[in-house]
């Protein structure tokens, strides 16, 4: 593996960043390399999983977010057809044209 020098963080999120990411890389190589333990390959199997859930979860949402603003539109539709018709009733009623 080639030894990546990296500069000092200059926040602990950054550091925890570069860390992760150094981590991430050994696992890949040991995955490439066929060398990797067990719990290395479970834990990427379980994010695949973890991660499909969590976008077909995100997929329903906007489905239902979509469907509900739909039916937003077709209710004021409804609402103003409504309102034109009830002020359209009370012109003729009180005798206007």
């Amino acid at each position: 593996m080639t030894e990546i020098k990296n500069r000092r963080a200059s926040t602990p999120e950054v550091r925890e960043a570069q860390l992760i990411n150094l981590a991430y890389n050994l696992a890949e190589e040991q995955l490439r390399e066929g060398t990797a333990s067990p719990s290395i390959v479970n834990h990427f199997l379980k994010l695949s999983t973890q991660r499909e859930a969590l976008e077909l979860d995100n997929l329903r949402s906007k489905a239902k977010l979509q469907e509900a603003k739909a039916q937003q539109i077709d209710t004021a539709k409804e609402n103003e057809e409504l309102t034109k018709a009830a002020i359209e009733a009370m012109k003729n009623y009180s005798g206007s044209q």
